[in-house]
Formats: structure tokens, sequence, C-alpha cells
């Protein structure tokens, strides 16, 4: 650890700053690049929640502090969260859009006496590396496992997987073969692609070569998912009738407009559907809709962060605004609340949303825009990937 930045964190520690009037919270994800999308979810997720619940808790008010992340950069993440509790003498910090950005962070936690609440990042191995990482989001663990039963429900038998080469898509690869496996299933061949993977033709005749019934995929959300499901369908697998099955990340909302009637019918399994049917959630969408001034852009960051925001409340009212990171995460272990998405808490153990996981289906809603219309839940999901890492 750095000599100089621990010795700036003792004097953040013991100084004044700890009862200040304003308490800051840092915010780390990506607010330019190809990734800003998602960045501006977790802005809209924030910005809705604290206009519907306000900037101040008891006498101090609560300030929001932006530091931009284009791309996965560890280093840079490393670097902002130092700057953001030093100079900015934030108490908190959260977003984290990538798994690598979030993990470069872990280690400075306990130093800067800083609790961290993960929005998005969806490793499994994210919350055993400190105990004072708090997640909102899900892990791929907890949404892939839930297509593998699907898939073989559906009669698919033989299934070949490809996925991302970095912590989530080996997530989402090893829980989509245990689940697929332990129904009966076999998977053909395992794809691995480099993240920055963006012509996906020479993927497309490996599926088709592969004898495979269906495909299993995961990406991150953004312009490779949406580019990946062209390539699906503009090489003929879809016409082929290899079917095709992943976690939400790949139906993202925002993309269903550019994909149009391709993305009819395909089937993925996520915490979060933007057409999700509840009085909360209607609250939310309209709340989030007005931060972020497009629905069509609205998609399941958002959420996580309007969730976020709802546990870092919880943790300033614990502390009385005092900054006190252990204090505050223990107070929220078995947190439980009604989540725009449904039900959920906060594992007491392992600090990791338990929630429920849909099974939704792309389909056109009454006023011809595509939806991810929820079909089938899976109750109370917890993460099956914590077992896998310890």
């Amino acid at each position: 650890m750095n000599k100089l930045f621990l010795a700036a964190i003792a004097a953040v520690v013991m100084g004044t700053s700890a009862y200040a009037d304003t308490i800051k919270v840092g915010v780390i994800g990506p607010f330019s690049g190809p990734f800003a999308l998602q960045g501006k979810n977790f802005k809209a997720g924030i910005d809705a929640y604290m206009a519907v619940n306000g900037n101040k808790i008891g006498n101090d008010t609560v300030e929001i502090v932006y530091r931009d992340v284009p791309q996965a950069d560890p280093a840079q993440s490393k670097a902002l969260a130092q700057e953001l509790i030093v100079k900015e003498k934030v108490q908190y910090l959260a977003g984290f859009y990538f798994t690598p950005d979030a993990m470069a962070v872990t280690p400075i936690l306990k130093q800067g006496n800083v609790p961290m609440v993960i929005m998005n990042a969806a490793t499994s191995a994210i919350v055993t590396k400190s105990p004072l990482v708090v997640r909102t989001s899900f892990t791929t663990w907890q949404t892939s496992t839930p297509i593998a039963k699907v898939a073989f429900d559906a009669g698919v038998k033989k299934v070949i997987s490809v996925v991302s080469d970095y912590g989530p898509g080996i997530d989402a690869e090893n829980a989509f073969k245990a689940g697929f496996e332990k129904a009966g299933g076999q998977v053909v061949e395992a794809i691995r692609m480099p993240l920055a993977t963006n012509d996906f033709s020479p993927i497309m005749q490996r599926i088709k070569d592969s004898g495979a019934e269906g495909v299993f995929a995961f990406l991150p959300s953004g312009p490779t998912t949406l580019g990946f499901v062209k390539a699906y369908n503009d090489n003929g697998l879809k016409a082929a009738g290899i079917k095709f099955f992943a976690p939400g990340d790949l139906t993202q909302e925002s993309d269903l407009p550019a994909l149009g009637d391709a993305a009819l019918g395909i089937q993925t399994t996520f915490h979060y559907a933007v057409s999700h049917d509840s009085p909360e959630n209607k609250a939310f969408v309209e709340a989030a809709t007005k931060a972020i001034g497009n629905k069509a852009e609205l998609s399941f960051p958002s959420v996580s962060a309007y969730d976020g925001m709802y546990v870092i409340y919880k943790m300033i009212e614990a502390t009385g605004g005092k900054q006190d990171a252990e204090k505050a995460v223990d107070a929220v272990k078995g947190l439980a609340w009604t989540s725009p998405r449904g039900p959920v808490s906060i594992d007491s153990e392992s600090r990791h949303i338990t929630q429920n996981i849909y099974l939704r289906e792309v389909t056109k809603a009454d006023d011809g825009t595509y939806i991810n219309k929820e079909v089938q839940t899976f109750e109370k999901q917890g993460d099956p990937g914590l077992a896998a890492v310890k």
C-alpha cells in the first residue's frame, strides 16, 4: 500500500470531516465512451432515489461525486478511488460497472474506512475480497444458473457456451455448465472471447459447426451484446433453429429497438425488467425516466443504483453521519425491503443481494415497443457462485 496514501487516509479518518454536515458518496463508472449509457443509468437511478427521498438525512446533506472510467481500467479506478477518499473525503464508494475496477479498489477500503456498494460488477468473488463490500446488483452465477434448467426443459440437450474472457464471463460459463450438466445436458464446446471482440462472424461459424442445438452466451452489456445478438440473426443461426439462451445482459431494454423483430422470442433470465409489474416499479420507472430523459434508454443498472442509494441511506442513518465503515456495513446485514424489482435482502454473511430471478421473453407490448416480458419467477435466489470461490 502506498505510504503517502496511508498517511493521507490517517489524516482524513482522524479529522473532523468524519462529522461533516455534507456526506459525500463517490461514484465510479463509465460516464463517457462506449459504455456511457450504463453510467447514465447509474446516475438515473441515483437521481431518481434522491428525487423521491430528498438529499437530507437528519441534519446531513448527501452529495454525489462522480468519476469517469470509460471502460475497464483497474489502475485508473484505484487511483480515482484514492483521490475520492483523500481529496474529496468521501465516506462511501459506489458504482463500479466492471469487475476488474471493483477488484482493484477493495484493498484500500479498510485503510480508507469506506464501504463499497457494488451497483453492477457481477463476479461472485468481489464480496470475498473485503468485509466492507455490499452488493445491490446481481452476479452472473445468480442470473445464469436458472437459464440452464430453462434450456434443458425446452428439449435442448447439447449447447455450446460463448462468453467474454474475464471474471463475469467465466462465472457465467461455469454457472451454466454446472446447471445444464446437473439437469442431464452436455456442453459440447466452451469458447472464451477477448473482451474487446467485436467481429462475431467467426464465432457464429464455430457455433454452426459444433452440432449444438443451442448457444449460451454472456458478454458485458453495451455495444458488444448488441453486436452479438445481431450477428446471431445475420449469420442465420436463428433461422437454422439454434436456440439462444443467456442472462438478461444480452437483451437489455435500451438495445431492443435496434434489434427489432430479430430479438422476438429470445429468452433470458435476469433480476429485473423495466416492464416488471408492481406499484414500486411503476413509481421507480416514472422517476428514473424523468432523470434519464428518455425511457428507451432506461436499463438494469438504474435499479441497482436506486437500491444502492437505499442501502447507503440506511448506512448513514445507522452511523449518525459518522465515518465508520464497519458499523455502516453491519447495519445493513440482513436488511430486507421491497425494491422496484421485487422483494430483496442483503445476506448477513455474504453481503450479497438475495432476489427473485425472472425468465423473460422478448415480445411486443400493446404500444408496439419491445419489452422483456416476465413469464416465470425463480424466487429468493442467492449467489450459487460463492460456494465456487470458497
